[in-house]
């Protein structure tokens, strides 16, 4: 686990602030004052390409959907393989909630 050897004060302090964000309105704001447009959209893309993997879609449709390099995918794709299965919580949490706005 790598982010073992990251753990400390600024890491909790990071992460902390993540998890006080009320909104999406509030995520736009602290990621736009925190990371470069292109830090932003490398994170966004990842995501996506997990949830491509994750949708069996071959690494072809992959680069030509969404840009990302073929060492893009495959590091997400070693992630959602042997990582801590936190791309995959996060997607099914992504899908559960947009199955229920569709329902109400």
């Amino acid at each position: 686990m790598q982010i073992d050897k990251l753990r400390g004060r600024e890491l909790d302090q990071l992460f902390n602030a993540i998890l006080s964000l009320k909104d999406l309105e509030e995520c736009y704001l602290f990621f736009d004052d925190l990371c470069t447009a292109n830090e932003i959209q490398s994170l966004a893309q990842r995501l996506e390409v997990a949830r491509m993997l994750q949708k069996g879609k071959t690494y072809h449709k992959i680069e030509t959907e969404t840009g990302a390099s073929t060492a893009t995918i495959s590091r997400v794709k070693r992630c959602l393989n042997y990582g801590n299965d936190a791309y995959e919580m996060v997607l099914n949490r992504l899908q559960e909630k947009e199955q229920t706005s569709i329902n109400e």
